[in-house]
């Protein structure tokens, strides 16, 4: 499986290459991302992204060509409010993440959920992937 990160990185070629200590560092300072942590497990990989104080209606979750895309766009709607804000520094900026999967994956079994700040992805192994070699005994 080949999870990529922002600008065509192999997140897996990374891990197996001793993890680079700057990882994330191609991405732009200033331009807005999640952080994103990525599980194996001999059925599915899982990835986390990190999203605090956001709603789950606001997430965009794709699969197109191989490609899931996250993104998050803040709606905003107007409210009526019957105070004035002194002070604002809460901000939930809109961002993007592609990460490329290939065949291993089913697609068509992909499940999110978002809970306590973290939208949690669930891309299961088709099941051909799954079964883990075995050793043989000689008799």
């Amino acid at each position: 499986m080949s999870i990529l990160k922002q600008h065509n990185t192999n997140v897996f070629d990374e891990l197996f290459n001793a993890f680079p200590n700057n990882f994330g560092s191609s991405i732009p300072s200033g331009y807005p991302t999640a952080a994103v942590n990525i599980h194996e497990t001999t059925d599915a990989f899982h990835l986390e992204l990190n999203a605090p104080g956001r709603s789950k209606e606001d997430f965009i979750i794709q699969v197109d060509k191989g490609l899931l895309t996250i993104s998050y766009e803040k709606k905003e709607g107007s409210e009526e409010k019957s105070y004035k804000t002194i002070r604002k520094e809460f901000t939930y900026k809109s961002f993007k993440r592609s990460f490329s999967i290939d065949e291993q994956i089913n697609a068509d079994g992909i499940q999110a959920r978002y809970e306590n700040g973290v939208l949690k992805l669930l891309l299961p192994k088709k099941e051909e992937v799954k079964n883990a070699p075995k050793q043989i005994a000689i008799n």
